[in-house]
């Protein structure tokens, strides 16, 4: 292993949980604050302190990062698709935020 690699693994190794902790932070706030409407109106999630009851209860449905990611980019039922209102990054990060904080 040359030293460079050698570097990069361990600068990797030792911002993992930095970076994974901002994409979650940045998933939360996609949740609460940049998704219109906010996904709080319509969905229960325990960690948001959300109480909606249109869409399902997230802390018990427990959705995988792909099932959240697909509902938020195409929509499901009367869900609207935020595919073109959030980038791929919000979309994502939201993903995992849910999938996180639903299957602790």
């Amino acid at each position: 292993m040359s030293l460079r690699t050698l570097l990069l693994t361990i600068f990797a190794l030792a911002t993992g949980p930095v970076l994974a902790d901002e994409q979650l932070e940045l998933g939360k706030k996609v949740f609460l604050e940049q998704a219109l409407p906010s996904c709080t109106v319509c969905h229960t999630l325990n960690d948001a302190g959300s109480a909606g009851e249109i869409g399902p209860n997230l802390d018990q449905l427990k959705p995988s990062a792909e099932q959240v990611s697909n509902a938020v980019k195409s929509g499901v039922g009367i869900m609207p698709a935020f595919g073109d209102s959030l980038s791929e990054q919000q979309i994502s990060a939201v993903a995992k935020y849910i999938e996180s904080v639903t299957r602790k």
